[in-house]
């Protein structure tokens, strides 16, 4: 592009200097000739009046006296009625410019110069005109270089900036080039990147919640499917196959709401559904873990609560707490539901050392974790209370309560009042 550049704008100089300047070598040749004429008819006028003068005035006339009439390059010949003919110069050779004058009195004057001077001077036009010219195209090749690499080089840094998207650096670098249009491109490409940053920072959130998310699931399942290769009961090995397969089913929804969560984090699927079951149903599937740890899991507080809400979200928001609890807490946990207001509140607590005091409500925040975790669960806990309009808070640090409020059904709250 730059050579491109270079070229149109050299051949865009020389049609201009082409046209100007023939126009203007035509225009000197013809004042410079012109000029010269001139000038040599006026010393024979000049000459004239002088030898009329003299002759008048009964003065003798001489070369010497007219030669200061003249110029030194030209040549004067005076012719005198009954006089000896008077020359002053050396006669040109070859082509010459020639000027005749005649007095009242019979004096004739002519005045001649080379034409070989006119040829010298206008030469000497010429080369000055061809100067000009060169450094006209000089200055064209300077400007069109210093154009060529302003609009080169922000192209070439377009080029790497659309390279860097395409090799995965969605970085935006916010460069602008003072050219309309470049400033244009490189808004779109830096509108892309932020696009494409965010695409790719929600799908590797999804991967990071699913991975974290799926894990407690899949672990009570496990348990659930030991618990059946350990006994010969048939009516035991129903009732586990049965728990089992509802665990499936919330597994199938903890996914499906890690996919909607991850294209939009306000779409939530909320319905009004029975916390108890919800409550009773995580209690039943944690006992196991708790009894193999020597520690209980109980429930308290109100009972006939509907909530409104995802119940397969409650579920997994309810199990991060559980499991929270299960391997950072100690003692007894306890699930107690109540009512505030016109929400359903689930508060689950253990005896543990509960939050560091450095934590407090960071602990929701993505990366942060007291126990050396990842630090997901409860930030994802978070984010799935509050795609159907509820929320997730620490209510007190030591010992640790957390409490998941949600909206209660409408019919209840007008019992209720």
């Amino acid at each position: 592009m730059r050579r491109r550049l270079i070229n149109s704008t050299l051949a865009v100089v020389l049609v201009v200097i082409a046209v100007f300047g023939l126009s203007l070598v035509i225009v000197e040749t013809r004042t410079i000739q012109a000029a010269a004429e001139e000038s040599v008819a006026s010393e024979a006028v000049r000459l004239v009046g002088a030898v009329e003068s003299r002759q008048s005035s009964g003065e003798r006339i001489t070369p010497d006296v007219l030669s200061e009439q003249i110029a030194g390059n030209r040549y004067a010949e005076i012719t005198v009625p009954g006089k000896p003919r008077i020359e002053i110069g050396r006669r040109p050779s070859g082509e010459v410019i020639e000027s005749t004058q005649r007095g009242d009195r019979g004096e004739s004057v002519t005045v001649q110069e080379s034409r070989s001077a006119i040829n010298s001077e206008i030469g000497r036009t010429l080369l000055v005109i061809l100067a000009v010219s060169l450094l006209a195209i000089l200055a064209a090749v300077v400007l069109a270089v210093r154009q060529g690499r302003r609009l080169t080089a922000p192209l070439t840094d377009l080029a790497e900036t659309a390279e860097r998207l395409g090799s995965g650096d969605p970085r935006p670098r916010h460069r602008r080039y003072g050219v309309q249009e470049l400033d244009r491109v490189a808004d779109v490409l830096d509108a892309s990147a932020e696009r494409i940053a965010r695409m790719l920072t929600a799908e590797r959130r999804l991967a990071a919640d699913a991975s974290h998310q799926l894990r407690t699931p899949l672990t009570a399942l496990s348990m659930r499917l030991e618990e059946i290769t350990l006994t010969d009961d048939p009516d035991t090995v129903k009732e586990e196959a049965t728990i089992a397969l509802a665990q499936v089913e919330r597994l199938t929804d903890v996914v499906q709401r890690l996919l909607t969560n991850s294209r939009d984090p306000r779409t939530g699927s909320a319905v009004a559904f029975d916390l108890d079951e919800v409550v009773k149903q995580q209690i039943e599937e944690w006992r196991p873990a708790y009894r193999s740890a020597g520690r209980a899991i109980v429930r308290s507080g109100k009972k006939g609560l509907r909530a409104v809400g995802t119940p397969g979200a409650v579920a997994q928001v309810l199990a991060t707490l559980i499991e929270n609890s299960l391997m950072h807490g100690s003692g007894p946990v306890a699930l107690r539901t109540r009512v505030t207001g016109n929400q359903a509140v689930v508060e689950v607590t253990d005896a543990g050392p509960g939050v560091p005091p450095d934590l407090g409500s960071r602990v929701f925040e993505r990366t942060v974790s007291g126990r050396n975790s990842t630090g997901l669960g409860l930030a994802v806990a978070r984010d799935l209370a509050e795609a159907d309009g509820g929320r997730l808070e620490l209510l007190q640090q030591r010992p640790p309560v957390f409490a998941l409020f949600l909206a209660r059904e409408a019919e209840q709250q007008s019992d209720g009042h």
